[in-house]
Order: C-alpha cells, then sequence, then structure tokens
C-alpha cells in the first residue's frame, strides 16, 4: 500500500495565506511568476507522496475571485516544436491544452504572451490561431540591453518598447510551459508600465523546488538538482539570505545569481528599496509545511532521482542531451548511496529479457524484458514474441494476475491476434509486426464486448495507473502511447530493441 508523506489541505491554507500577503503589499496588485509546472506536477507528485499533481489548480479555485491567469510561451521554442516529456507534446500544443484545462476549471485565462518575438513563422500562425479563437495575444521582443545596462532595460527603449498586458485582478498568475518562456520579463515589463503610470504593484515567485526549509542534501532537494541536470541547476545556500538573516537557505545557482540583476532593475522601476533581501524572500514556498511523513518523502525522492538517471540515460542514447547530463544525475545517486538497481522492478524485467532470450521465442531476434509493481507489491513481467511486445505482455499478465483469470485463459483470441499481425505484415507491408501496447489495449477493449474475462481484465486497467514500470529497452511509438495512457511511471534501460536505426512506428 502506498504511504502519504504529503498533506495537501495544510498546504494549501499556508500557500494561499501567503499570496494574499504578498498581494496586500503591494496595494493589492501582484504579479506572481509561476515557477515549475502549474498542472499535472507529476514530479512534486513523485518525490512527495499525497502531493495533489493539480494542487495548484486548487489554491487557484480559492482564490478564482481574485486571481486571472497570463500565459508566456517562447517564439523559439514554437518554432522549433520543443517537447514537453511528460506528455510528448510540443509547447505550443501544451499551450493550447493547458488554457483548455484552465477553463475547464473555471479560472480566467487573461492573455498569451509570445516572447522574444522575432518575426518567427510559426510563432505568427500560433498567434494567428489563438486570435482567431478570441484569446488575447501580446508579443514581446527581446528586452534592449538585457541583462547589462539597467538604464537601457528600465527605459521606453526597453520594458517600455513592449505593449502592456492589459490586466484586472488583484492576482496575476504567469505562468509557461516550461524553462526560459519569459515569464519574469513578462511581469517586470507590466510592473515598469503600471510604475510609470503611477499604479502601485509588485513581483513574486510562486516556487515549489528547491524547498527552502530543508536540508541542501535532502533527497527532495537531490531529485530537483536530478530532474533539471539538462540545465545545470545546482542547488546552493543562499548567500543573501545567509548574510541579511543569519539563517541558511536553499535556493538555486540561476536565481542566485540572478537576484541583483532583478534587484536593481526593481529598485530602477520604483525608485525605491527592493522589499525583499533575497531570492529565498522572493519566493512563495509552503511545500516544506506540508510534508508529514520525511522517511517517506526521502525514499521517494531517492526513487525519483534513479528514475531520472534512465531518463537522461535514454535522452543521451537518442542524441538529445549530452553525456555530461548523465553523469550529473550518477553524482547524485553517489551521494545518495543509490544504484539503478534499488529501482525494484530493474532485475525482474533483464532477468525476463534473459529468459525470452534463452528460450529463442524473441521476435525476429529482439528479446525484451518488462516488470510491473502493482500497487501491493507484487511484481509482474512479460516478454516480447512475435505477437506481442513485452509491455503488451506485462499489462495482459497484470490485469490478468488482478481479476484472478488462470494463465489459461486468453484474454485476447490468438487467431485475432494472428489476423492483426497479419494485416500488418501483409496488407500494411510492416517490418515489425507485433502488437504495440496501443494496439493491444485496443484489441483488449474489442474482445470484451464478448469475452467476460477480457470485461473483467479491462476493468482493472484503472488500477494500473501510478505503478512503476521497466523495460529493458527504448519504448516504440505504441508502446510509450500506452504507457503514458495509462498513467505507469516508467523507465527503461538505454538500449534499442533493433539495430535498425529507422524504427517503425
Amino acid at each position: 500500500m502506498n504511504k502519504t508523506g504529503f498533506d495537501n489541505d495544510k498546504y494549501l491554507q499556508q500557500q494561499s495565506e501567503e499570496i494574499i500577503r504578498r498581494t496586500e503589499m503591494f496595494g493589492n496588485k501582484l504579479y506572481l511568476e509561476f515557477g515549475g509546472k502549474l498542472m499535472f506536477d507529476y514530479h512534486a507528485a513523485r518525490v512527495l507522496p499525497g502531493y495533489d499533481p493539480n494542487v495548484k489548480i486548487r489554491l487557484l479555485q480559492q482564490l478564482r475571485d481574485k486571481a486571472e491567469i497570463v500565459l508566456c510561451i517562447f517564439a523559439g521554442d514554437i518554432e522549433r516544436k520543443k517537447v514537453r516529456a511528460d506528455f510528448g507534446i510540443s509547447y505550443d500544443a501544451d499551450a493550447l491544452k493547458t488554457i483548455d484545462d484552465l477553463r475547464e476549471a473555471g479560472l480566467c485565462v487573461r492573455a498569451v504572451v509570445i516572447t522574444r518575438f522575432d518575426g518567427q513563422p510559426a510563432a505568427k500562425q500560433f498567434k494567428t490561431k489563438l486570435e482567431r479563437r478570441g484569446v488575447a495575444v501580446y508579443c514581446h521582443r527581446a528586452t534592449q540591453g538585457y541583462p547589462t545596462d539597467i538604464e537601457t532595460i528600465v527605459s521606453d527603449e526597453g520594458y517600455g518598447a513592449n505593449p502592456y498586458v492589459t490586466t484586472e485582478r488583484p492576482i496575476v498568475v504567469v505562468t509557461g510551459p516550461g524553462p526560459g518562456s519569459g515569464k519574469l520579463a513578462t511581469c517586470l515589463t507590466n510592473l515598469y508600465h503600471d510604475r510609470r503610470n503611477g499604479r502601485l504593484a509588485g513581483y513574486a515567485k510562486f516556487e515549489t523546488f528547491p524547498v527552502w526549509n530543508m536540508p541542501l542534501k535532502h533527497p527532495v532537494n537531490v531529485a530537483y538538482e536530478a530532474a533539471t541536470a539538462d540545465l545545470l541547476d545546482v542547488n546552493m545556500i543562499d548567500p543573501f539570505h545567509l548574510e541579511a538573516h543569519g539563517s541558511a537557505s536553499v535556493n538555486y545557482n540561476r536565481d542566485i545569481a540572478a537576484f541583483p540583476l532583478v534587484r536593481a532593475i526593481w529598485e530602477k522601476i520604483t525608485q525605491s528599496p527592493c522589499p525583499y533581501k533575497s531570492p529565498t524572500d522572493m519566493g512563495v514556498n509552503r511545500v516544506g509545511f506540508g510534508i508529514v511523513d520525511d522517511l517517506t518523502v526521502r525514499d521517494a525522492a531517492q526513487q525519483e532521482v534513479i528514475r531520472r538517471y534512465f531518463r537522461h540515460a535514454c535522452e543521451y542514447a537518442l542524441g538529445m542531451t549530452e553525456r555530461e547530463t548523465v553523469s550529473r544525475v550518477e553524482m547524485l545517486m553517489q551521494e545518495l548511496r543509490v544504484s539503478s538497481t534499488d529501482r525494484l522492478v530493474v532485475n525482474p524485467a533483464r532477468k525476463a529479457a534473459e529468459e525470452c532470450a534463452a528460450s529463442g521465442k524473441g521476435d525476429r531476434g529482439i528479446c525484451c524484458g518488462a516488470a510491473m509493481e502493482l500497487g501491493d507489491g507484487r511484481i509482474v513481467v512479460g516478454k516480447n514474441s512475435t505477437l506481442m511486445h513485452a509491455a503488451s505482455a506485462m499489462v495482459l499478465n497484470a490485469v490478468k494476475l488482478m481479476a484472478g483469470i488462470p494463465d489459461t485463459i486468453h484474454l485476447l483470441s490468438p487467431d485475432v491476434v494472428k489476423a492483426i499481425v497479419r494485416m500488418k505484415r501483409d496488407v500494411l507491408t510492416g517490418k515489425h509486426t507485433s502488437l504495440n501496447l496501443d494496439e493491444t489495449l485496443i484489441a483488449l477493449a474489442i474482445s470484451s464486448a464478448s469475452n467476460p474475462a477480457a470485461q473483467a481484465a479491462l476493468d482493472h486497467l484503472p488500477d494500473l495507473r501510478e505503478c512503476e514500470v521497466h523495460l529493458t529497452h527504448i519504448l516504440s511509438s505504441g508502446d510509450d502511447v500506452g504507457i503514458r495512457r495509462l498513467g505507469l511511471r516508467h523507465t527503461c534501460d538505454a538500449h534499442f530493441a533493433t539495430a535498425d536505426l529507422y524504427i517503425e512506428q
């Protein structure tokens, strides 16, 4: 049974009270930059068992009458189709999905800001698409003089050259699909226009990680470093906070390095001393006070570091990151004294692949294994064959076990599976014809119409959500889609299932 280490209600109360206090500090107008993910924060859910991935939405719903949302997206990310890894969709698609999700939650999305806009064709098309659907869009150019020329930055040629984003409510949440989306510049641009026109307003940053009031090397903070290893983020003791308050707090290198600049810009805009003495002061982060079981949280965070190692290793094999990223996570694992095989599903998956190879029943010489840890701790494995991928076999074996269905009973008719394989081979002229997980789930749904056992198994699919999974190979597209839809927490060995450079999807 999964243990709980986090109290959402306690966190919600403290975080909302702090946001209201900050808003009142600045004449009832606050630009609140959201660090990290506004919705579907699965990293936080993994390292803080019990954390609701959408707790921030619940918080904004509590503040619904006082808050509105501005979504920022970097034009360069639109142009190069940057992908959000946890969803497998591009940043511009994620922005559209976010708007839909926020509206469904009853929240006001005031506008979209395309940042560092320089006439990129894809960004112009994205702007047109939004405007034709009734969404207000602002285009902000790169700030002149940034980051060294304060006089130019805080002038009509700098922040003043970009349009003011019109808002109505006291709390303006400024968010984006990922780092580098231009959230800070958007907040400071509006702050500049407000102060220039005699309106009082302020700025703060909604933070989750690193957790400022936990030890520097606490596994939760180490897990944040592992998650951002490709960005070269490093947790540090905030020297400004230590000097100003005489107490240690944890922040990360980019915020610490940027603080003197942000403070100088603030003082230039407002013509008054910055109310924040440190980047930690600037943040609104009460997540540490929501932790109710430190041991559970420590164990979960260590597991997340291992997951991040596998993910970065696969990205390196795919040419998506550098070897330095993998090495950094390996060093973090050494600090925590954990190894890849401390993830319980790793060795069973590798053993299944070895058994597949020994039996000679793989597909065209390909032998893969997969393993899943069910909620009650039982481990279920799957091996690939000429009919199914390893992920497909694993999921079918898992739901059969949960439904109490004997191994001798087929969920999918062998004749039907063979017919699909023949179609993929003879009609669609595919090279690899065994059923991937996405295809298997569709076949299971079809079979459930006439097979009571298949229906019983299908009913248990929701019970697999958040189960831990490991596979001995980098996923095919069809397996990846199926695993995401089931909500499985998966890792993979950094091995390709085949020597082919082009993989049929």
